[in-house]
């Protein structure tokens, strides 16, 4: 029962009240063992056994004070240190190294409540120095996810953090792309071309959740000196709204805790936003580049590219190609078949011309039905044999509209770096378009290209 707002006051008056119970008693307990109540029951008798019982009641209270009230004292100034360090930490934003559980810890020193007290508060010290290493964490990762919009970049710096907050050996990053597995960083891996088809991680890209597994077979992690199989392997989809964008895959020679898991499915859910932004960004880029009919580079961003290509070429003495196209008598058949085929007619001729180019050629949209092709590394021989290739399969391709076949055919003018002296990649676009020209002027449907 509580009588103060004091819990050792309350105490004090219960022990000095029990020792005058105490003292009452006394007198009758002691006629019972013999001694004689004209003794027992005199006023200085009871006096002196109230006054004993008084003075046992003090002396209880000061060494429940002394020997409890210090531990009690010393959790106090536990919580009291945590608290400094918690405003430091705010102040310092967010470093957790002043509140680690060896700074803010107190001795546990007795078996009974108030060493039980005592390890709860430690074990509370350390689940908030974790959370506060994880909220951390969390935010350096997510200002690293925000910095990044490179696909490469993102993906390795995340995969150095999850290793390093997960206690990880090695792991990859892993991204859908086109409806198959791609791999888009790896640390410690052997063969990370090998998950793309791991069992296990189809699963989780099918279901959206994660799994740690025990001892799975083919996945391989190389130490400092050797391979080993690790003893658990993590896999934790990146999702975006439900939909896995990547996987990120880890491996441990021991295990992971419960807090490190907990750890990386929120860092995984971070991943899975950040991929969102690169695949949009990446779209977006795409489409700020593309001619929305043709799917060809638009003008802009394709001189841009040329520029690029030449400056290279130039650096390291290089050849570099240009082909102009331009279909031959494209008027009339917009004049007679509609704008509506006429767009039908440019994309089968882009396609055509697809199929010709290798990888690392450019083809771009330089203005209504004319086109440029940029050819890196590709001489007046090249050239000339790459234009007579397009313009042999744009002849023998034909696009039927109902029941009537349309056939087109195109004029080529090219000019290469550097078989043609010239120091500008203007001048290179104009050699080129001055051997269109003469392709049209020659009688169309030829191949042109300037001879220095």
């Amino acid at each position: 029962m509580r009588i103060t707002k004091r819990v050792f006051h309350d105490l004090a008056i219960w022990m000095v009240c029990f020792g005058l119970s105490i003292g009452v008693v006394f007198p009758f307990f002691v006629t019972g063992l013999g001694v004689p109540s004209e003794i027992a029951f005199t006023r200085v008798f009871f006096a002196a056994c109230l006054s004993a019982g008084a003075i046992a009641g003090i002396i209880n209270f000061v060494l429940a004070r002394w020997i409890v009230g210090d531990r009690i004292c010393l959790l106090a100034s536990g919580m009291r240190r945590v608290e400094n360090k918690l405003k430091q930490m705010a102040a310092a934003d967010g470093d957790v190294s002043g509140c680690t559980p060896e700074e803010c810890a107190i001795v546990v020193d007795s078996e009974d409540e108030i060493g039980d007290s005592a390890r709860a508060f430690n074990h509370l010290v350390g689940t908030l120095a974790f959370a506060m290493e994880t909220e951390q964490a969390f935010r350096a990762f997510t200002k690293m996810l925000s910095s990044n919009l490179d696909l490469k970049t993102l993906s390795e710096n995340a995969l150095k953090m999850f290793l390093e907050h997960s206690g990880a050996t090695g792991g990859a990053v892993l991204y859908e792309s086109e409806g198959e597995l791609k791999v888009a960083a790896s640390l410690g891996v052997r063969a990370p071309e090998e998950l793309l088809t791991n069992n296990h991680i189809l699963a989780a890209v099918k279901s959206g959740e994660s799994s740690t597994i025990s001892i799975p077979e083919g996945i391989l992690l190389e130490g400092v000196l050797a391979s080993f199989t690790p003893k658990e392997v993590c896999i934790l989809p990146a999702n975006y709204k439900s939909v896995p964008l990547g996987i990120v895959v880890l491996g441990t020679s021991t295990s992971f805790s419960p807090e490190h898991l907990t750890r990386m499915e929120l860092f995984r859910n971070g991943l899975g936003l950040a991929l969102n932004n690169v695949f949009t960004h990446d779209s977006l880029k795409r489409l700020a580049a593309l001619d929305p009919l043709t799917g060809a580079y638009n003008r802009r961003f394709g001189l841009g590219r040329l520029q690029e290509e030449f400056s290279r070429a130039v650096r390291a003495s290089s050849p570099l190609g240009v082909m102009m196209l331009d279909l031959d008598h494209f008027k009339s058949v917009n004049d007679t078949y509609g704008h509506m085929v006429g767009d039908r007619v440019l994309k089968s001729v882009v396609g055509c011309v697809r199929s010709i180019l290798r990888e690392g050629d450019i083809l771009l949209r330089y203005g209504g039905e004319e086109f440029m092709a940029i050819f890196p590394a590709a001489s007046s021989a090249d050239l000339r044999d790459m234009g007579e290739r397009i313009r042999r399969r744009v002849e023998e391709t034909s696009l039927l509209v109902g029941d009537q076949t349309i056939s087109v055919t195109v004029s080529l003018g090219g000019a290469s770096f550097p078989d043609n002296n010239f120091d500008s990649v203007e001048k290179l676009v104009e050699l080129s378009d001055k051997a269109l020209y003469r392709a049209k002027e020659n009688g169309r449907n030829r191949t042109e290209v300037a001879v220095g």
